[in-house]
C-alpha cells in the first residue's frame, strides 16, 4: 500500500514522467461501457475507458466520422494529454503552433500583444498551445481508439435507454447493453433528455458564428499569405461582435470564425449564410480583417446555443455519466469546449483505472463529477465574460477596457485582464490544469476508495 502511495506522489511531485502504459484493472472490477456519441468527448472517453482496461463499445448517429468543422484552438491543458494516449504522430504534423497573440480593436489599432506566445506557454505549462483541423484531431483519436480495441457501430441513433438493465435501444432495433453508459452525445443530447423524462432542448445564446477556412494558395495578396503561412492568433473586438483568426495544418490553411448577433430563425440552428451581409456586419472594421474577408465565396451561420447547469450528471442507479457539451456546452470564446470535452474524458477514464471492484462504480462516479462539475461549470461563466469583454460598444466601459489594454501593451500583464486569453490570473487556472494529476491526487486523497481490497457483496 504504501509502495502504491509513494509511486503516486513521485509523479505528483514532477520527479519522473508518467509511463505510456495500459492499465489492466481487476478482473471484478472490469466494466463494460456504451458510449454514446463519436465526437471528442465520446472518443476522448473511449480512448481513456480503454487504456484503464475496460472493454468499450462507442454508438454514433453519423453514417461516417467525417465531422464537418472547422479550426480548434488547443490549449496545454487537452494538449498534455496527446502523447499520453499516444496518439498518432501525424496529428502533431497537422498542428500549427501560434508564435504570437494579439487583441486588436476593431479598428486595427493593438490593444494587447504577446510575442513569442509559443515559447511563453511551453515554459509556463510544460505543453503547447496548438490550433489544429476538427477533422484532424477527430481522426487522429479515432484511430488510436481503434487500435485500443473500442468497437464502433455507427448510423445508430438513440431511441431510448433503459436504467434498469443497463441497455441502449436504438432506433434500427438494435441493442445494446453494459455496466455503464456515457453520455457524450452532445448539446441536443438524446441521453440527457432520457434522464430528464422530457424535451431538453437547448437555448438561444443571442449570437451566431461565421466559420470561415481559407487555403493559403487561395491568397495572392503577400502581406495576408504571411499572415496564414507564419502561425499566430489575432482577435478583433468589436461593438456587439468580434473576430478570431489562425492557421491550421503548419499554415497551409487560415481559420477565421466571426462571432455576430444572431438573426437566425427559432429552430434553425444552421443554414446558408449570405457573404454580403456577413460584409457588411464588418464594414468599417480593420481594412486587414475584411481583406481577408473578400476571400470569402460561401459561408455558413451557426447559432450558438447554451444550456443550463444539471442538477446532476448522474443518475440514481449510478449507470449513466454524463460528459463533454452533454452537461456542460460553452460558448467558443475561450476555445474550451473542446478542451474540457478532453478533460472530462481523462478525469473518467483515469478514475475507473483505479477500480478493484464494481461495486466501487458509484462512489467512483461521484468523485468524477466532483472534480468536473464545478470546473465545467466555472468555465461557462467565464465565457460569457469574456463575450461581455469583447463584445463592449462604445462608451465609457469599452474606454476604461480599453485603457487597461493600453496601460499594459508591451508590459508584463498583472491582475485581471480585458482578455483572459493572456489575463494572469485566468490563464493559469484554464491551461495550468492537469487530468492525469488530478486523478492522481483523488486516489490519495481517497485511499478508502481505492486503496481498499475488494468489497465484500
Amino acid at each position: 500500500m504504501f509502495d502504491y502511495i509513494y509511486r503516486l506522489l513521485t509523479r505528483l511531485s514532477g520527479g519522473k514522467p508518467r509511463k505510456e502504459e495500459t492499465t489492466m484493472v481487476p478482473e471484478d472490477a472490469h466494466l463494460h461501457i456504451i458510449i454514446v456519441g463519436a465526437g471528442l468527448s465520446g472518443l476522448a472517453t473511449a480512448i481513456s475507458c480503454a487504456t484503464s482496461g475496460h472493454t468499450v463499445e462507442v454508438i454514433e448517429q453519423a453514417k461516417e466520422l467525417a465531422e464537418v468543422g472547422a479550426g480548434l484552438q488547443i490549449t496545454p491543458n487537452a494538449s498534455r494529454l496527446f502523447n499520453h494516449w499516444r496518439l498518432p504522430s501525424s496529428l502533431w504534423k497537422s498542428a500549427a503552433e501560434p508564435t504570437a497573440l494579439t487583441v486588436h480593436k476593431y479598428t486595427g489599432q493593438i490593444l494587447a500583444h504577446e510575442d513569442q506566445f509559443h515559447t511563453n506557454i511551453r515554459s509556463k505549462y510544460q505543453a503547447p498551445f496548438i490550433d489544429l483541423h476538427r477533422v484532424d484531431l477527430q481522426q487522429a483519436l479515432f484511430t488510436r481508439a481503434q487500435d485500443l480495441g473500442v468497437k464502433f457501430h455507427l448510423n445508430e441513433r438513440v431511441d431510448r435507454l433503459d436504467f434498469d438493465s443497463t441497455t441502449v435501444y436504438t432506433l434500427s432495433g438494435k441493442t445494446y447493453s453494459g455496466d455503464l453508459i456515457v453520455a457524450a452525445d452532445g448539446l441536443w443530447s438524446k441521453c440527457r433528455e432520457c434522464f430528464e423524462g422530457r424535451k431538453d432542448d437547448p437555448l438561444p445564446t443571442g449570437d451566431l458564428a461565421y466559420r470561415i477556412v481559407l487555403r493559403a494558395e487561395e491568397i495572392t495578396d503577400p502581406k495576408l499569405r504571411a499572415w496564414v503561412e507564419n502561425p499566430e492568433c489575432h482577435f478583433w473586438v468589436g461593438p456587439g461582435a468580434h473576430a478570431v483568426a489562425y492557421s491550421l495544418r503548419g499554415g497551409n490553411m487560415f481559420n477565421i470564425v466571426l462571432l455576430v448577433p444572431d438573426n437566425l430563425p427559432p429552430g434553425v440552428s444552421r443554414q446558408e449564410g449570405s457573404v454580403e451581409e456577413m460584409k457588411a456586419l464588418f464594414e468599417g472594421w480593420d481594412p486587414v480583417l475584411n481583406q481577408f474577408l473578400s476571400y470569402v465565396d460561401t459561408v455558413d451561420k451557426w447559432k450558438l446555443m447554451h444550456h443550463g447547469e444539471m442538477e446532476s450528471w448522474i443518475n440514481d442507479k449510478s449507470n449513466l455519466v454524463f460528459i463533454g457539451d452533454s452537461c456542460h456546452p460553452m460558448l467558443p470564446y475561450l476555445a474550451q469546449g473542446a478542451n474540457s470535452s478532453l478533460e472530462d474524458g481523462a478525469v473518467l477514464g483515469g478514475l475507473l483505472g483505479h477500480m478493484k471492484s464494481k461495486s466501487q462504480l458509484p462512489e467512483i462516479l461521484r468523485l468524477y463529477e466532483s472534480l468536473r462539475k464545478s470546473r465545467g461549470e466555472a468555465i461557462v461563466k467565464e465565457t460569457f465574460k469574456q463575450r461581455n469583454d469583447f463584445h463592449m460598444y462604445n462608451g465609457p466601459e469599452q474606454e476604461k477596457r480599453d485603457e487597461i489594454f493600453l496601460s499594459q501593451l508591451g508590459k508584463e500583464i498583472k491582475g485581471a485582464f480585458p482578455s483572459r486569453w493572456t489575463c494572469p490570473e485566468v490563464q493559469p487556472w484554464l491551461y495550468g490544469y492537469d487530468a492525469l494529476q488530478e486523478v492522481e491526487k483523488a486516489v490519495v486523497q481517497n485511499p478508502e476508495l481505492f486503496l481498499k481490497k475488494k468489497a465484500n457483496l
